[in-house]
């Protein structure tokens, strides 16, 4: 039992599920602040962590399915559950429907805005697992997934939305979009085999790298726009001067001729990046009075 748990964290990343979260809760943070200078309830914050574990699980349980084809034709990805056969697709496809049911439940318990969209939002991360066939931007399809986690936390807190929430799921849009176009940079050749497309395919490598650091550059100036039109005070501040500093430090390790350290900077860097920018706007959160 222990052997199939651990097969199905791997399968669908559970580990990643620190990249958005943080953001996530940084959104109901905000939402309960700006709104009623409080705090979320733990209620609320635990249907939170439910959704967004629960639609995270599902969309990646899909995109496995989807990619079954292509995961047992890349070298990088034939060990993947699927892809040995160390799981079934009849139980990826029950897994999918049961953290779709899950996230559907935790949307009901949150408020009625959150169940009508709850639907919508499925189908958004459902479509990203086809993007790649169909366009070079897929990346920002992927960073759109997470990108709206924010927007959707504060609409779980309030049964509303403020624009301004908006910044932080651009932010979050560019921050991952430009990871995994540096994640792609690794899959070029093969991409080119399948027929898939990708920014790196498109472009080459080392344009690529150039774009993922446009899109990271964005990420910096959304968040201290978003920073200045909610006033936050100093923490907020010295969070996106870390953001800032981690995002340089990740480009500094991938070169377009050494893709060696690739996954340091996709994995150990990005997990520092989301925890410590919600460690500091949680510390303005406290600060702050709206």
């Amino acid at each position: 039992m222990a052997s199939r748990i651990r097969t199905v964290l791997e399968m669908i990343k559970f580990e990643h599920s620190v990249f958005a979260l943080p953001f996530a809760l940084t959104g109901a943070l905000l939402a309960a602040r700006a709104t009623s200078h409080a705090w979320p309830s733990l209620r609320q914050i635990l249907w939170i962590v439910a959704a967004m574990v629960a639609a995270r699980s599902a969309a990646m349980t899909m995109n496995r399915i989807v990619d079954l084809r292509y995961d047992r034709e890349n070298p990088r990805t034939q060990q993947r559950a699927l892809a040995t056969g160390a799981l079934s697709l009849t139980f990826a496809w029950g897994f999918t429907a049961i953290a779709a049911a899950v996230f559907l439940a935790a949307a009901w318990q949150l408020n009625l805005l959150a169940l009508k969209l709850s639907p919508v939002v499925l189908a958004l991360l459902f479509l990203y697992s086809y993007a790649k066939r169909f366009t070079s931007w897929s990346h920002v399809i992927l960073g759109f997934c997470l990108g709206i986690s924010p927007a959707a936390a504060w609409i779980a807190v309030t049964g509303g939305l403020d624009a301004r929430i908006l910044l932080l799921c651009a932010a979050v849009t560019l921050w991952v979009g430009g990871f995994d176009v540096l994640y792609a940079c690794q899959d070029v050749e093969f991409d080119r085999r399948a027929g898939l497309y990708s920014i790196p395919k498109r472009f080459g490598v080392a344009r690529a790298l150039e774009i993922a650091r446009a899109m990271h550059a964005g990420v910096v100036a959304l968040l201290a726009w978003l920073a200045a039109s909610f006033a936050l005070p100093w923490p907020a501040w010295a969070g996106i001067v870390v953001v800032a500093a981690l995002l340089a430090y990740e480009h500094s390790l991938v070169k377009a001729n050494d893709l060696s350290k690739l996954n340091a900077a996709f994995f150990t860097v990005n997990g520092y990046i989301s925890v410590l920018f919600f460690l500091f706007w949680g510390a303005a959160a406290a600060f702050w009075r709206g």
